[in-house]
């Protein structure tokens, strides 16, 4: 139960901060937070809002697509087919991460990304797209635009990869 406890914090705590990081860049943009739909249509693609460092800047896009967007060529049906796969995926990963993950690891790798995935399906319900603001570049290179729910899925995937390397016992 105590275990099962720290997983649903994490899990709530990857959301919120996605969800807080992503109300507050639409506050600033348009002085309020729409519920459903509407930010969509008023808040213009992309946006500029202030450049950071010389390697960063907070900007505001929409991705109607997944990571690096993926199907956004899949037209009008695109937003109910990303909804339904994302569904599928956070139901499996949640299924293993609480009735069969073993090892500390993968259950708070599991958790980071279920909560980012999480965050991220909130968003595509809203809006119809997920809202991506953190814009890391090098000259005039960019890293396709990204938000705090991908940070915790690339996080808990890295955990999971490394504990995966790591953890393998090696057999003679």
């Amino acid at each position: 139960m105590k275990n099962t406890l720290k997983i649903i914090a994490i899990i709530l705590g990857a959301v919120v901060l996605d969800q807080v990081s992503k109300g507050i860049l639409v506050y600033l943009l348009i002085g309020g937070v729409p519920t459903f739909g509407s930010a969509f249509k008023m808040i213009p693609y992309p946006y500029m809002m202030a450049r950071v460092t010389e390697w960063f800047n907070i900007v505001f896009t929409w991705n109607p697509g997944t990571s690096f967007s993926l199907f956004r060529n899949l037209g009008e049906a695109a937003p109910m087919v990303i909804i339904v796969m994302t569904g599928v995926v956070i139901g499996a990963l949640g299924y293993y991460l609480f009735a069969r993950a073993e090892k500390q690891y993968e259950r708070v790798a599991l958790a980071l990304i279920v909560g980012g995935a999480l965050g991220n399906l909130i968003d595509r319900v809203r809006f119809g797209a997920v809202i991506d603001f953190l814009d890391l570049h090098w000259k005039t290179w960019h890293w396709p635009a990204f938000n705090i729910a991908d940070v915790c899925i690339t996080v808990g995937a890295v955990v999971l990869i490394v504990g995966w390397i790591f953890g393998r016992k090696v057999k003679k």
